[in-house]
This record gives C-alpha cells, structure tokens and sequence, in this order.
C-alpha cells in the first residue's frame, strides 16, 4: 500500500499517514553523513513519506543542519515533494550553546522567531510547513506566543503552527489566540494517558490528528525485559501468530491507527526495511477486542 497524505486539521497542513522522525539520523543516533541521509530521505518519499519531524535541539543542535545539507545534494525538486515539521522552545545546555546555564524552556516572541528563522537557515529551505513549540513553558503568554506565530505566517516563513507535548488545557490556552493543527504526544500500550486525560477527546471533537511521537514505545518493547514489556509482548505476539506472523512493530502501529482520532504516528527508526514495513499496518484491522487485549496488557489491569 502506498502511503497517502492526510490533512491535520480543516486549516491543514497535509502530511503522509506516516511521519519519518530525524531525532537518531544525526548524533543522537547513528550519526548519518549528509549522503547517508539523502540515501534515506530518498527511500522514505519512495515509500509515500514525504513528512519529516524534527526538532532544533535533536544531536545537540546539529541534526536539521545534516539534514539540510542532504537536501542541498537531492536538489530544490525534493523539497517540493515534502513537508518539513521542526520544534522549538527547549533551552539545551550543550557547547553549541555555551550561553545556556541550566535546561529550561523559552517561548517568548524573540526565542520563536529565532529559532524558526535559525531552522530555516539549517534545513536551506525558505518555509517550513509546521512549527510546533516542543515542550509547555510554564512563563508562557498566549498573545505573545500568537504574536510570533502571526509575524511568522504573514512572513511566508511557517505555514501552520502546533504544539508538543501540551496538556488539553494548555492547548486550548493557545488555540483560543491562535489556530493549531496538532498537538504531538507521547502514545503507545505501555503509555495511554492521552487516552484517558483528555488529549484525544479534545481533538478529536476539533477534528485535529494527534501527531504521536514514541508510536512503539523507543526501543523498550524491543529490548527491555520488565514484567510490563513481557505482558504486552505476550499478547501481541498471539495476535501475530493470529494473522499469518505478521510483524509485531505493525501490530503496535495498527493498535494506535486503530482510535477515531485519527493519529499520524512519527517513526523513528533509520532501518529502510522497518521503514518498508510501516505500510503494513494502514492496511491492518484490528477488532476491538484485540485493541483493548493490547491495552489491557500495555496497562496491567482490566478497563473499568
């Protein structure tokens, strides 16, 4: 199946039903070259993944500009086939920043502004199509945060805005300011809380996809031996075996596909084959009762 675009919200933007997420392309994972990258940026726009998640911290501040030079090999054709996604709003120490005493978060004006343009400047690109703020600031203002958000847009510098990471609340603190077309959250069996604070249920009611970052839980379902992981592992695998063994990594994207809110899940990994894969679970139905076995092991317990 051909990975299709779908839009976040009525105001847009539309990105394919599965997000490539860069954190691990640069030094904080398998440190690509910048030819490496392309090679990958390539399969994945094979594959119908033309979106791309970023955040301006990811390698200590190295990655988007990695990224940008792999884009600067494929050629100005290639960026008219993707949709680049960056955050911002985390202060990072790190020798790249030598000014920052303590990690901390910024959502002023300036700080918005700045790091949009210094993403732009790293990604050799003249817009980005989604700019989200990466983590709630408890200084916040949201007529300053709307403020930045509107000079960015009118500038033709950021298509859409979004947050990360955003409790319902906090999100509607912004929304009412200004329009976001996501809120990207942390979602997978082992870790359902959007499911169950509200995160979900407000977008859902504002027809807005969750963007999910984390779909499969890192590599703990992988690689961890915990009671939790060995529980949840046990009944995804009787599933598999259910379904011709089809891929546990599939079964995990189709459990989140699965919810009415439609998320588009953001993955992480660098190998080509798992990215190959992905494409499996759009076609994948689970039955309720085999979405809510997944959540009961991810849970420990019964649903009430």
């Amino acid at each position: 199946m051909t990975i299709q675009q779908v839009s976040l919200s009525p105001q847009g933007p539309d990105l394919s039903q599965i997000v490539a997420g860069v954190m691990t392309w640069g030094e904080w994972g398998v440190d690509y070259s910048p030819e490496a990258m392309a090679a990958l940026i390539e399969h994945c726009l094979d594959l119908g993944i033309t979106s791309f998640d970023h955040a301006d911290i990811y390698g200590h501040y190295s990655t988007e500009e990695g990224f940008g030079l792999a884009l600067d090999q494929l050629g100005t054709r290639v960026r008219a086939q993707m949709q680049l996604v960056t955050k911002c709003g985390i202060n990072l120490p790190t020798q790249r920043r030598p000014h920052l005493r303590v990690k901390s978060y910024d959502s002023s004006r300036a700080h918005i502004i700045a790091s949009a343009e210094r993403s732009l400047q790293n990604l050799r690109t003249d817009y980005l199509d989604l700019l989200l703020l990466h983590r709630p600031d408890a200084l916040m203002h949201p007529d300053e945060i709307a403020e930045a958000f509107t000079q960015l847009q009118a500038a033709g510098k950021v298509r859409a805005f979004g947050v990360s990471n955003f409790t319902p609340s906090q999100f509607a603190l912004v929304d009412q300011v200004f329009p976001l077309v996501t809120n990207q959250v942390e979602c997978h069996p082992l870790h359902t809380d959007c499911l169950f604070d509200g995160t979900f249920d407000q977008l859902l009611g504002q027809k807005i996809r969750p963007m999910i970052w984390s779909p499969l839980g890192g590599s703990a379902y992988f690689k961890d031996g915990g009671t939790d992981v060995l529980r949840l592992r046990e009944v995804v695998r009787a599933i598999s075996h259910q379904h011709g063994d089809v891929g546990e990594d599939v079964i995990l994207l189709a459990w989140l596909l699965r919810h009415p809110a439609g998320p588009i899940p953001v993955v992480g990994t660098t190998k080509k084959e798992r990215l190959s894969s992905t494409r499996l679970a759009l076609d994948f139905q689970l039955d309720a009762q085999d979405w809510y076995a997944i959540l009961e092991a991810g849970r420990g317990h019964e649903i009430a």
